[in-house]
């Protein structure tokens, strides 16, 4: 696990640490060692990044605004902001599906976006609200609710890696 997802290693708290391993291993099931590294992060662009390489890039650079953050000031949780942002896209290990060669949206995802599946997710191996928070308010559907400082970091990260890939 720490292979894919080297971050997993600055949650210092073991017991959150653990239970992110767990919603981890529990969405990726049905998907191969191999496949794993086929997933496209998006589906609505052109890309050879994959879904691990976002979100390794989306937590790194988390990491790096929450130290400046912290450094001036902010009280910045970061085991919950590494934790959220390795979760932040959990949930299209179930929006999408494998057909063929290709990835595809699978059936569940043609109803429920990831944030919403990847909160459920967190909720199903009770990751503390503020984790939730994060998945949940990541994406547009964040626009709807008061997002806490590390889903902002988390939010802003995740669309600075989407929108330099679109401009590639």
């Amino acid at each position: 696990m720490k292979d894919l997802f080297p971050y997993l290693e600055k949650i210092e708290d073991r017991e959150l640490r653990k239970k992110v391993e767990q919603v981890i291993t529990h969405a990726m099931k049905g998907w191969s060692r191999e496949d794993l590294h086929k997933i496209p992060f998006t589906l609505l662009v052109e890309t050879d990044i994959t879904l691990i390489d976002h979100i390794n890039t989306v937590t790194e650079l988390s990491y790096a605004a929450g130290t400046v953050l912290r450094t001036h000031g902010f009280d910045i949780d970061m085991d919950y902001l590494v934790a959220g942002a390795l979760l932040h896209d959990i949930g299209k290990f179930l929006e999408y599906a494998k057909k063929g060669d290709t990835v595809v949206q699978s059936d569940m995802g043609e109803i429920i976006r990831h944030p919403v599946s990847g909160a459920g997710l967190a909720m199903m191996f009770d990751l503390p609200m503020e984790i939730v928070s994060i998945i949940a308010g990541h994406s547009k559907e964040g626009e709807f609710v008061k997002r806490i400082p590390e889903a902002i970091i988390v939010h802003h990260s995740d669309f600075t890696h989407f929108e330099n890939i679109k401009s590639l």
